[in-house]
C-alpha cells in the first residue's frame, strides 16, 4: 500500500470510530484536535520513512556527487597549474631560440660585412694597382711622346730656321748650322 491509501485508512478508521463527528463540528480537520494522535503517528512514520530513504539513498549519492565534482574540480585546477607551467616553459623556449637567432642573424651579418669590407678592399686594391700600372704606362707612353715630338720639333725648327734664312735672308744656311744655333740657344 502507498502513504496516501494508509493516510485515508487511518482517516477513515478515526471517522468511523468518532461516529462522523468531524461533519458537526465544524473545525477544519487537520486542525481538530481529535485528529492530532493519528496525525502525530502519521508524521512520525512518514519522517521515519522519509528520513531512512534520505540517509541510505539520497545523501549519500549527494555527497558522492559533491565529492566526486570535488576531485574533478581539483584535478582540472591541477592539469590547469601544469598546462599553465607547460605553456611557460613554451614561452621562455620561444624566447630563448628567439634571442639565439637574433644574435645568430646578428652574428652572420656581422661576418657577412666583414667578409664583403676584404673583398671590397682586395678588389680596391687590384684596381688601384691596375690604374697604377695603366698611369705609369700612360705617363711612360706621353714621355716619349713628348720626346719624340721635341725631337721632331727641333726638326721642324730647324728646317724653317734655314728656309727663313735662305729666303728671307738671302743666306745660305745649312741645317747643321740651325742645329748649332738651336743648340746653343737651348743651353741658355
Amino acid at each position: 500500500m502507498t502513504l496516501i491509501a494508509l493516510m485515508n485508512l487511518a482517516v477513515t478508521a478515526a471517522e468511523e470510530a468518532h461516529g462522523g463527528e468531524h461533519e458537526a463540528s465544524g473545525a477544519f480537520p487537520p486542525f481538530d484536535p481529535t485528529y492530532f494522535a493519528s496525525q502525530i503517528f502519521w508524521l512520525l512514520i512518514s519522517f521515519g520513512a522519509l528520513y531512512f530513504l534520505m540517509s541510505r539513498w539520497v545523501l549519500p549519492r549527494i555527497g558522492g556527487i559533491i565529492e566526486e565534482r570535488r576531485d574533478r574540480i581539483a584535478d582540472d585546477l591541477d592539469a590547469a597549474q601544469q598546462v599553465s607551467a607547460e605553456a611557460e616553459e613554451t614561452r621562455a623556449a620561444y624566447e630563448q631560440a628567439l634571442a639565439d637567432a637574433r644574435a645568430r642573424a646578428h652574428s652572420l651579418a656581422a661576418d657577412a660585412k666583414a667578409a664583403m669590407d676584404k673583398e671590397i678592399a682586395a678588389e680596391t686594391a687590384e684596381v688601384d694597382a691596375a690604374i697604377a700600372a695603366k698611369s705609369a704606362e700612360a705617363e711612360k707612353a706621353l714621355a716619349e711622346a713628348r720626346t719624340k715630338a721635341l725631337a721632331e720639333v727641333r726638326n721642324i725648327a730647324s728646317a724653317t730656321a734655314v728656309d727663313v734664312a735662305n729666303e728671307i735672308g738671302g743666306l745660305s744656311v745649312t741645317e747643321a748650322d740651325a742645329d748649332k744655333v738651336i743648340t746653343a740657344l737651348e743651353g741658355r
